[in-house]
């Protein structure tokens, strides 16, 4: 008899996302757990797959990183129907940054859903070490974790101190996630986007008092901002944003970009700029958010815009990926 096949929610060339039925995975390598998925949240790095913008894929490929799921079956300290975070960064754990604690820069890293299948399926396969229990956290809760992450690691990785002026530019989903946890530092946080509806409805939701639309704007009759991060994925505002870091300050690239991004030498050294680059997240920061999100200090009301089961994706996918301009958050579900 052959194996039953399950829906897969795939892009199998730019332009087309389909589900279709695929053999699911049920082969396991040793130290590894078959989760049952509940919600997948999408991301712009899926809407770049489906748009044919994302540099390191292969087609086919079945979409979703942003994952929550529950046990299929008992194993190594997890018990069968337990909800649980996906880290979705598969690591070698022998390659010198994994060696030093730094799994979210392995050499071999392997992300699902871009360098290998993701979790837009009923059932995936994943390493027990990368499982995070979400006791407390709705399934929909729970995979909202890993976008938050990114947004957390920038902020560990600029040391921000409480008091300490931040500027976030870009305030898509990962900009709003480094904004609220700057904010949870005890930062004084400042926000610029190029769309002032976007801008203003993400003060309004969250609360934030202070936003811009340019760079000239924000540091006018300021010296500058202890710690700027740009989450824009533009090469244009990346350039720009040096301009707005204060003299002694951080700079924070969240954001990865295809072209070679410059900048005035004589100028990063007068101020003696720290540069830092932040790539996706590590255990230390799944943590803070998920202890954020049990204290209520982050509203996941407001950061869910839309929810959908996966058989609606097909017809819904252009026109999301289309025009994000009102989105942070949609949530396909899954399962329970």
């Amino acid at each position: 008899m052959s194996a039953p096949t399950r829906p897969h929610g795939a892009v199998i060339e730019p332009g087309t996302f389909v589900v279709e039925q695929r053999v699911p995975q049920t082969d396991l390598p040793e130290g590894w757990a078959l989760i049952n998925i509940c919600s997948v949240g999408l991301c712009g790095t899926d809407y770049h797959i489906f748009e044919g913008k994302h540099p390191f894929l292969e087609y086919p490929r079945v979409i979703g990183h942003e994952l929550s799921g529950r046990l299929a079956s008992d194993v190594d300290g997890f018990a069968k129907g337990e909800l649980v975070v996906i880290n979705p960064y598969l690591s070698c754990d022998t390659c010198h940054s994994c060696k030093l604690g730094k799994r979210n820069c392995c050499s071999n890293i392997e992300v699902l859903g871009v360098h290998r299948d993701g979790g837009m399926t009923p059932q995936i396969a994943v390493p027990v070490n990368n499982l995070i229990r979400a006791e407390g956290l709705s399934a929909q809760q729970a995979a909202m974790v890993e976008f938050l992450a990114i947004g957390a690691h920038a902020v560990q990785r600029s040391n921000v101190a409480a008091g300490a002026r931040v500027l976030v530019t870009g305030v898509g989903p990962i900009g709003i996630g480094v904004a609220l946890f700057a904010r949870l530092k005890g930062a004084e946080v400042v926000l610029l986007d190029v769309s002032e509806e976007r801008l203003a409805a993400v003060q309004t939701k969250f609360g934030f008092s202070q936003g811009f639309t340019s760079v000239s704007a924000a540091i006018d009759g300021v010296t500058g901002f202890d710690v700027v991060f740009d989450a824009t994925g533009h090469r244009g505002a990346i350039e720009a944003g040096f301009a707005a870091v204060a003299f002694g300050g951080t700079y924070v690239l969240v954001s990865v970009v295809k072209e070679t991004v410059t900048f005035s030498d004589p100028e990063f050294h007068k101020r003696e700029m720290t540069l830092l680059g932040s790539r996706n997240a590590l255990q230390a920061d799944f943590d803070w958010v998920l202890s954020a999100m049990r204290a209520g200090d982050i509203d996941t009301d407001e950061l869910c815009s839309a929810v959908m089961p996966l058989e609606d994706l097909p017809a819904q996918m252009e026109s999301l990926a289309r025009d994000r301009s009102g989105l942070i958050k949609v949530i396909v579900t899954l399962g329970d």
